[in-house]
């Protein structure tokens, strides 16, 4: 099929005519068909399509023919009715070639096409908007006439068209033709869309409104205002709703008006009401505040938590420190023997047992020992099984004759070593130093008067003598940290408790602490120059050796103590103590008490200035005898039990 403009006049001429009314009806009910609200039907100019029906059969000029067989101009498609034309045209030459203006999206029917506008491009679709301006302008009193809402259909058509050559330079490029019929080689696929859109007629746009409305209403239900926050029964009650009273917020100001704007001072929207801005900003500020209120609810919240943590955190840690602290408390009553475990003669019972079941004892000799044991006990007396005699008398014949490295020595009374037993083996070390210092002074005629009738008590002896002392009201504060009980334990005893204990005695005595270093590397000098002058009473000139009256030394330091019975003077002018140890075994102190002792056997008993390196050190010298009042006097001087320091 072919289109010729010059046959327009020649057809017309021939063709069979209808009646106006009926043509009119037939022509606006032929417009208004679904398949040719396209772009292949422009506005403004005359539309000729050509269908053929023999040799002279044509629509002209709004002119219709009506033809039994009708043929596509496009592609020559011949088919029997104009439903059928319909539908090929939509089918084959339109819906394919619908293309969104804005984002090239193809390949989508018509009203897919349309709600993708509707949503995706909202705010870019302004021609729709000019065409519901226009349309309520120019055809909102004109209903009742089809030929003046054909021709406003026609306007608004040419307005769209013009837009959309606007936006497409490629239509716009070409022009219409000169003979005022555009032809369908001169429509772009970017225009399809547009063009069916906007000549959608007035009855259409309800449905369509209907279907924006089922799909608005399944997304939100039930539609608020965005603007004012009033809430409609559907979305096309919500959509007039928001164009009547909200026109001004959806139209944008044209650009020859003189309205003014109002641009947000915090989000740089634009609005063309104060009052509206006015409220805009109340938002804002409505939604700081609440943000703000919404800050410090979760600052208090964590406040809170962070104090629930810090709580959590001193408990576990003042249980972990109770724990710790009971752990110590009793390391420390197991360790001075106040965990009742039992005291001398348990652990004498079950050490002996040890032995025998080791094979280093026999079983008669375990019982020969518990049944000695048992009569010490009950008697109250050492049963010397320990206790090593005659090595001052040795120490003074050795020095007599041999230490030529020796300038002088001097050395206490007699003095008798007592070694540590099955029965007190890590504990009883003051015990066993107490009695070397009572042996010495039993056999010193000064202090006769005062021991009178005395020998050495053994262990349990001693905690009972000590306790007794605190029941006089010696030492209250000792006694109290002791819990005023020694006897059944393995509780040690110190430089206060010795004291306590000769004080009671009537023998009169001092304590002097040397509470800290007096010498380079955590020495004390000071400490051995004490211990000299105690027993140097003789002038330069005298013996090498002296035997004085001075009684031994109580000597303490923290976890053991020894017992000083003499000290050294050699050539170089250094010092060094004599010193016995209660840990040292009677078999090892037997070796001085041969005729040739060897210097080696001297050594353990050599404590020079760099052996002594504990950071504190007490002492307790014997000095005489107390009369009755100066007991009472010290006793009341012990409640708060004070010692002389040096430095």
């Amino acid at each position: 099929m072919h289109y010729n403009p010059d046959w327009r006049e020649a057809v017309h001429a021939g063709s069979p005519s209808l009646p106006g009314n009926r043509k009119r009806a037939f022509l606006n009910s032929f417009l208004e068909a679904e398949a040719f609200q396209s772009p292949w039907f422009s506005s403004r100019f005359t539309v000729s399509l050509w269908v053929e029906r023999g040799p002279a059969s044509v629509f002209y000029a709004g002119k219709v023919t009506c033809c039994t067989m009708l043929s596509c101009n496009i592609c020559g498609e011949t088919v029997t009715s104009e439903p059928d034309m319909k539908t090929h045209l939509l089918i084959v030459h339109m819906e394919n070639e619908v293309t969104c203006p804005f984002c090239k999206l193809s390949g989508v029917n018509y009203d897919e096409m349309c709600f993708h506008i509707e949503t995706a491009h909202f705010e870019q679709n302004e021609l729709e908007k000019n065409f519901e301006r226009i349309n309520t302008v120019q055809c909102g009193t004109s209903n009742s006439r089809k030929d003046s809402t054909l021709q406003c259909r026609m306007e608004v058509n040419s307005s769209i068209h013009s837009a959309c050559a606007s936006n497409h330079p490629k239509i716009s490029a070409q022009g219409p033709p000169n003979n005022g019929i555009l032809k369908h080689k001169g429509f772009h696929s970017e225009n399809l869309t547009e063009s069916r859109k906007f000549l959608k007629s007035k009855e259409k746009q309800s449905d369509r409104t209907k279907i924006k409305g089922s799909i608005y209403e399944a997304m939100y239900s039930p539609p608020e205002c965005p603007f004012c926050g009033k809430i409609e029964g559907c979305s096309q009650d919500m959509e007039t709703h928001v164009k009547t009273e909200h026109a001004d917020l959806l139209d944008t100001p044209l650009e020859d008006c003189n309205q003014p704007l109002y641009d947000c001072p915090m989000c740089g929207l634009i609005c063309t009401n104060y009052h509206i801005l006015q409220e805009h900003v109340d938002l804002h500020l409505e939604e700081s505040n609440f943000g703000q209120g919404m800050d410090r609810v979760q600052c208090s919240r964590d406040l809170e938590l962070a104090q629930q943590l810090q709580q959590e955190e001193d408990r576990k840690r003042r249980s972990e420190e109770s724990r710790q602290e009971m752990e110590e408390f009793q390391n420390l009553q197991r360790q001075y023997g106040l965990n009742n475990s039992g005291g001398y003669k348990q652990q004498q019972l079950r050490n002996m047992e040890i032995e025998v079941n080791r094979g280093r004892m026999h079983p008669s000799e375990f019982h020969r020992r518990k049944a000695d044991m048992m009569e010490s006990l009950a008697i109250g007396i050492d049963d010397g099984k320990t206790k090593t005699s005659g090595i001052m008398e040795a120490l003074y014949r050795y020095y007599q004759n041999a230490a030529t490295d020796v300038r002088r020595v001097w050395l206490s009374t007699v003095v008798d070593h007592f070694q540590s037993s099955f029965g007190d083996k890590g504990w009883g070390c003051g015990y066993r130093n107490f009695q070397m210092l009572l042996s010495s002074l039993l056999q010193n005629d000064a202090y006769d008067d005062c021991l009178k009738g005395m020998s050495v008590p053994c262990i349990p002896k001693i905690q009972s003598m000590i306790e007794d002392a605190w029941k006089e009201g010696f030492d209250p504060q000792g006694a109290s940290q002791l819990n005023n009980r020694l006897q059944g334990t393995k509780a040690w005893i110190g430089a206060c408790e010795v004291y306590t204990l000769l004080t009671s005695l009537r023998i009169k005595c001092r304590i002097i602490d040397f509470h800290k270093s007096t010498g380079p590397l955590g020495t004390h000098p000071r400490l051995f120059e004490w211990i000299l002058s105690y027993y140097s009473s003789e002038r330069e000139g005298s013996p090498k050796v002296l035997f004085t009256s001075k009684p031994p030394i109580y000597l303490q330091h923290q976890g053991h103590s020894q017992t000083v019975v003499g000290i050294e003077e050699r050539k170089n002018r250094t010092l060094c103590l004599l010193v016995f140890d209660p840990g040292c075994p009677s078999r090892e102190m037997q070796k001085l008490l041969k005729q040739d002792m060897e210097a080696s056997s001297v050594k353990q008993l050599r404590k020079f200035v760099g052996n002594l390196k504990h950071k504190q050190y007490q002492i307790v010298a014997v000095e005489g005898v107390l009369s009755s009042e100066e007991k009472i006097a010290r006793r009341q001087a012990s409640q708060v039990f004070t010692a002389e320091k040096i430095p």
